[in-house]
Formats: C-alpha cells, structure tokens, sequence
C-alpha cells in the first residue's frame, strides 16, 4: 500500500478500457462492458467509445483526439479477474485530527465524548510534528479506500490547520479545509479568545490555502462553525458574513443529539436572538449559516419545518450512519430527507465514526434505513391485512370484556408515531444503487462538485478508483495469485454483475481497492 506524491495534472494523456460501472441517477447503476475511456493530460474525460475494439485505438481513436500513440498510457481493467473501475468516494464530514482515537468512545454520548476523548487530543495537534504524523495518515489511510474528495475538519490552529491543506495537496487528494472556530463551551485550553480572534484566525487560513491552489482545483478553504453550542451569537453572526463576503462553502453539525438540541434551544432562545422560530435550524438561518454551499452533518433529529428551511437555503446533509449508531445519537430518515427534495451525502465523521471507509458508510447506511424501518407503519396492503387481524383480536377481545378506552389509545398513538413521516416499511429501506449514489454522486452535490466528479461521462474529471474482487472460486478453492485472492468477497462465476456489485458493497473492504486516481494523476496503488 502507498500514495503517489503530489502534482495536480496527469503528466501523460491516458486511455482507461474494460468495465465501467457508476450511478447514473439515484436509483440506477450504469454499466458499461469493453468500453474506451480516454482521459487528457488535465485529468478531464474527452471521449468514451462503448463496445469497442481497443485494437482500433492508434488508428481512429487516437487520430480524432490529436494523441500520438507514444503519449498515451493505457489502463486495462481486463487485465485481471472480476476487476472495474467505479467513481471515487467522497467523504463529506470527517475530523482529521481525531484519527488516532477512532474506536475509542466508550460508552459516552456526544458532548461526555468531546470532554473526554475529543477536545484534548485536538488540542495535542498544535504541535506540527504530531499534526503531521496524524495528517499524513489520516489523507493516506482515506485514499486507500478510494476516497478522492474529503470536507475535513481541522483544529483551532492556524498553522496546522494549514499544513492539513499542504499535505492533502502533496498526496493529490481533493479536500475541503476548515479551521475550527469556536469560543465557548470548550475547555480554556482549546477555544478562540474570542469571535473577532476567531474570524481574524479563520481569515489567515483561508487566504494561505487559496495561495497554495488558487484555482481550488484540489484543496479549498471552508468555514468551520463547530456546532451552535460551542459558538457564541457574535461568532456565528461574523461567520455568516464572511460566508456571504467569500462565496466560501461551510460546514457545521446539526441535530445529532437530543441533548444537544436541548441545549442549543437554550441558549438560544428565539427572541433573544432575533430567531422566526425555535429550532435548531433557525439559530443557523438567523446567523446566515445556512447557504446553499453548507453541509450540515447528520440531520438525525431533524423537524418538519426545520427540513423546508434547509431545502429553501439549498444546504445539504451528511449522513453519518456509523456515528450515530456508536455515540447513540439516533438513526437518521435519509428516505425521508430525499423525498422533501434534501440532497444527502455520507460521511465517515471519524471519531465518533470508527472506519475511514466510505464503503463501509453506504453498507452502514443501508443497514440503518432497515432500522428506520422497523419503526414504519407497513405498506397499505400489509396494514390493510394487519388491521383486519387487529379488528378480529378486538372483536374478540369485546367478547371476553377486555376492551378499554386506554388500550385504543395506546394503540392509535403507535400507528400515529408509525405514520408520523408518511414513509412506509419498504419505502424506507436504501438499495445498493441509493448508498452508492450517495457515496460518489450525492457527495459531490455535498462539496460543490455537481456535473464535475462522481461518474464517468464528457466532461467530467477521472476521479475513479479500480476495483478488484479477485478470481472465481473454483471448486471451493482459490486458484492462482493469493495476493490477488485476498478480501473478503468471494466471487463463483455465475453472478451477474449486479450482484457483484453488491456482494462488493456487503463485503469489501480496502483490499479490493487496487488504484486510485484524483484528477487523472494516480494518488494510490495496493502493493
């Protein structure tokens, strides 16, 4: 396993063949079989040639592009068994500085976790020398699990904040980059001396990351606002300012915890605010947090009213499944947010989340939606069916003279708190195609890279990793290389590619993931 080091543009034209396979719209993969590829020198796709003979390829393909032969490398994904190229993940909410705690949380919720674990290893990072060793693996621990974008949050500090952005850079992996701003509800030791240093600071680090890539074609600045609790009014009021001055994205948490939410209703009361409403939505809305640039991380315990705010702003929600399982946060109703029309991305949110793997994120956030669903009403046949068995048992029940007017109530409320979404059992439930959606597509809606990455078409940039799930088992052993034969997923011969795909999203892991390329420059290779 390694990282290629940084430059930002593909020295060579290149010309990418075999199976091609990405989501086309939230609920479809597309697949392409003995299809062309090319890829100029600018990472950026400017032909794609399906069923076609790569033989052909010096004569026709090459002529009409203005390629000579010789400057051309050609990647064949035919070259070994069960192998495809697909988009590059994008993870679009992760603490880079809490990498070394992943897996550690204890039994804690949220804000006993941020005292315990989280606050005094940030602070630690100050020190360039841990914030390197931390950075640099956190960025190549993410690559190689095919993660070619990722909305990091860095700490307080200006300079180590800043050598986050050199090193994503450096390795060649797309990053949005945000200092942390916060004033309160922090220990003394690790928060801003107050909102003006806290904006000043903010201002630093985004004028040194728009020095070092000033087209933003690799790394970018964002404005980090950690959550309402830990930001006084004044902070987010300068905040949401410098986001309307700038243009620049923002990134904050919402709506994680029901203590959280309690705690932000109270300190920020509406009318002492100047708020329209309550909400935790409305403190951002009121301080101009909420643009359609924003990423709010995890939506879990999000209100009706609250989701129609955030679909007027344009912002977006990150989805953090395997977060809000491990803190115990709650289970967010991702069918739910996309049906009001909320554009969803995922996010690792390590620490609190414990891999770095976007894969894992979309398996964990199919299993959550199996969850959510438990908890609805079943679709009308099957309810239909359920309340004629319900009216039997009643009917019965009045016969035995067990009847109660307390029983019909506790039973109309657990319909009522069934139906409360309007989403039925099998309608909450996410498909492979929907979290591999969310995981490329919907991600690059998240970081301000809609049309640009997250497929393979005109167009678009080769931010795309290569995957291999290694050869058919025959007759219940491995033949051949076992380096190529490691990973968890076993392929027979006879699924259909739909199906490995699956067995792919259920079962890989970082094994299966061969090369990685940001920009058409190769940013990871397995060894």
């Amino acid at each position: 396993m390694g990282s290629q080091e940084q430059t930002t543009l593909a020295t060579r034209n290149q010309l990418f063949y075999g199976t091609f396979i990405y989501p086309k719209t939230l609920t479809d993969l597309e697949y392409l079989h003995n299809t062309a590829v090319a890829v100029d020198q600018n990472g950026t796709i400017v032909a794609i040639e399906r069923d076609y003979d790569l033989s052909q390829a010096a004569s026709t393909l090459f002529p009409r592009l203005g390629w000579a032969p010789d400057s051309v490398s050609i990647h064949s994904s035919l070259a070994s068994h069960n192998q495809f190229f697909f988009p590059g993940f994008i993870d679009t909410h992760l603490h880079a500085p809490q990498y070394p705690n992943v897996g550690i949380f204890g039994k804690s919720t949220l804000l006993d976790w941020l005292e315990t674990y989280t606050f005094p290893l940030e602070a630690s990072l100050s020190d360039p020398a841990k914030a390197r060793t931390v950075y640099n693996r956190v960025i190549r621990k993410t690559l190689s699990h095919g993660t070619t974008c990722a909305a990091y949050y860095a700490t307080k500090d200006v300079t180590t904040t800043n050598l986050l952005a050199d090193l994503c850079l450096r390795a060649g992996q797309r990053a949005l980059v945000g200092r942390v701003c916060m004033d309160q509800l922090s220990p003394k030791y690790y928060r801003d001396a107050s909102a003006a240093d806290s904006v000043d600071a903010t201002r630093e680090s985004i004028t040194y990351i728009q020095s070092i890539d000033p087209t933003g074609a690799i790394v970018r600045p964002v404005i980090t606002p950690r959550f309402a609790p830990s930001c006084s009014a004044p902070l987010m009021a300068e905040l949401g300012k410098l986001a309307a001055e700038t243009g620049l994205p923002v990134q904050t948490h919402i709506s994680e915890n029901e203590g959280e939410i309690a705690l932000v209703k109270e300190m920020f009361p509406a009318k002492k605010i100047g708020a329209k409403g309550d909400t935790y939505t409305h403190v951002y809305d009121t301080f101009g947090l909420l643009t359609d640039k924003t990423i709010l991380a995890h939506g879990v315990h999000l209100s009706e009213e609250e989701v129609q705010i955030i679909k007027a702003r344009g912002s977006k929600v990150s989805h953090c499944p395997c977060s809000n399982s491990a803190l115990t946060s709650g289970a967010a109703r991702v069918r739910w947010l996309l049906e009001r029309g909320i554009e969803v991305g995922l996010g690792t949110d390590m620490s609190g989340g414990y891999s770095p793997s976007v894969l894992e994120m979309a398996r964990q956030a199919a299993l959550v939606s199996r969850h959510v669903a438990m908890g609805c009403a079943p679709a009308e046949k099957e309810n239909k069916e359920q309340k004629e068995s319900e009216g039997e048992k009643e009917s019965k029940a009045k016969t035995e003279g067990k009847t109660s007017k307390d029983g019909n109530a506790e039973k109309e409320t657990k319909v009522n708190k069934a139906n409360k979404d309007g989403i039925d059992r099998e309608r909450a439930k996410l498909t492979v195609e929907e979290v591999l959606y969310l995981a490329t597509k919907g991600g690059a809606e998240l970081v301000g890279m809609k049309g640009k990455v997250g497929g393979f078409e005109v167009g678009m940039e080769w931010d795309a990793q290569l995957i291999g799930l290694g050869r058919d088992v025959a007759d219940g052993e491995f033949e051949g290389d076992e380096k190529e034969e490691e990973g968890n997923v076993d392929v027979f011969g006879w699924e259909s590619w739909p199906n490995k795909v699956a067995k792919w999203l259920y079962s890989g892991d970082d094994r299966n993931t061969r090369k990685v390329w940001v920009k058409g420059r190769l940013a990871h290779e397995r060894k």
